[in-house]
């Protein structure tokens, strides 16, 4: 779930609002000196945020009348790194808190950094490692996508155990609630978007096999 707009105390929603503005405006920074290197990208960028935007958007109800939704960033840190990713991501949460009451303008650093930061880089992070065990590129972008997913969804109980600790067992009770609250939807949806990227870039490389501006199309790691 994108936490809601006032849900967070001021004092969290101003640290994750801190902690997540360091890894955009390095992802800017990057993301502009790309742009000027290759205006061609540009389509290729918003096919990723659009990817992204429309996962995330999908609400599938939960328990506790909470909801849970996939998350789409794996596919744009595994073929465009994650710096470049956090950034496309904290734009489809703007647009979603913006246009679709989806997350909130308050609580837009925490959920930054739990979707476009920490999904990010958990998928270019595991992707990376499994390259370099010699997993089956299928795997690995299955294994990236699907844990991308689940990273967000654990930091995300994190955030809400550190600002509603349980009155019995403090934030590692609260932590351990929110996330038994999200497993039995989050765990499937996670897969489910495994599969689904894989796909996706199976398809890429059937048109862009060739293209050199993403090694993971043309089967070299990153």
């Amino acid at each position: 779930m994108h936490i809601m707009e006032g849900c967070l105390p001021v004092e969290h929603a101003l640290g994750w609002s801190v902690a997540s503005a360091s890894f955009v405006g390095f992802g800017l920074h990057r993301l502009s000196r790309r742009i000027k290197e290759d205006r061609s990208a540009n389509l290729f960028l918003g096919a990723c945020a659009g990817f992204a935007f429309v996962l995330s958007a999908m609400k599938l109800p939960s328990v506790t009348g909470s909801c849970s939704h996939p998350t789409g960033v794996g596919l744009g840190a595994i073929l465009l790194g994650p710096t470049t990713m956090s950034v496309l991501g904290s734009v489809v949460l703007v647009f979603q808190a913006l246009f679709l009451a989806h997350g909130g303008i308050t609580t837009l650093g925490a959920n930054v950094f739990s979707m476009a930061i920490a999904g990010s880089f958990a998928a270019w992070g595991v992707h990376r490692v499994s390259i370099k065990l010699h997993v089956p590129s299928s795997v690995a972008i299955f294994l990236a996508a699907t844990i991308s997913d689940l990273a967000t969804y654990a930091v995300t109980s994190i955030q809400l155990g550190l600002a509603f600790p349980a009155s019995q067992g403090g934030v590692a009770a609260s932590i351990a609630k929110f996330l038994l609250v999200f497993v039995p939807t989050q765990l499937p949806l996670a897969v489910s978007e495994g599969f689904l990227t894989v796909l996706v870039v199976n398809l890429l490389k059937s048109h862009l096999g060739s293209d050199k501006r993403f090694p993971v199309l043309t089967g070299a790691s990153r």
